[in-house]
């Protein structure tokens, strides 16, 4: 499978692109620097531009079978970048996976009330850009996956991607490893579910 992976330098998405070449994809990276851009050791990925601020010069993706969207806001961006992000996407003329966050937007209260007030302690006004670039990617037809804390840690075997209407809300707040939220992308992309929706990746049973 040909994948593009938006955002392959950050956090979550250098993993995405590391796990996809280990399971024998064929990787697009999408960055905004290409040329400092550094091979991972798995093996080497096709490197493009792309700056969602810049939606006239975005690639066309017209090659590949699924976009999995990493995006995040790093310092320096201001607001706005997610919602570009998601518009761009939108446009694309294949299957998308989008990664947001528990407790924004379809979500709020979904992780429990400790949960969501330390969001709003530490995501902040980020919250209503997550929501609203949630629903234009959802619009555009795309899986989206609200990711609870992210820790390191390696995968979880007993990894399930949850339906969020399906999804139980927590007594404790919720976290996953992010090798594990890569993973569950992966494994949505390889044997996706039926139709757009929310998924809460889960990371044990």
């Amino acid at each position: 499978m040909r994948i593009a992976v938006l955002g392959a330098t950050g956090k979550v998405g250098h993993l995405i692109v590391e796990q996809a070449l280990e399971r024998g994809h064929q990787v697009i990276a999408l960055v905004r620097a290409p040329q400092s851009y550094r091979q991972p050791p798995q093996g080497r990925v096709e490197v493009r531009g792309a700056d969602v601020t810049r939606s006239a010069e975005f690639p066309a993706l017209d090659d590949v079978e699924v976009v999995i969207s990493a995006l995040g806001i790093s310092k320096g961006d201001g607001p706005g970048t997610l919602i570009a992000g998601a518009r761009v996407l939108a446009g694309v003329p294949t299957r998308v996976l989008w990664l947001g966050a528990l407790g924004s937007g379809a979500s709020i209260g979904a992780g429990g009330g400790l949960y969501q007030a330390v969001m709003r302690m530490f995501v902040g006004k980020e919250l209503e850009e997550k929501g609203e670039a949630d629903a234009i990617a959802l619009g555009g037809g795309a899986t989206v996956f609200h990711a609870p804390d992210l820790w390191n840690g390696g995968i979880s075997a007993a990894r399930r991607n949850v339906p969020l209407r399906d999804y139980p809300k927590p007594m404790l707040p919720p976290h996953a490893s992010r090798a594990t939220v890569a993973a569950l992308m992966l494994d949505e992309a390889e044997r996706p579910s039926r139709g757009a929706q929310i998924l809460v990746p889960v990371a044990g049973s």
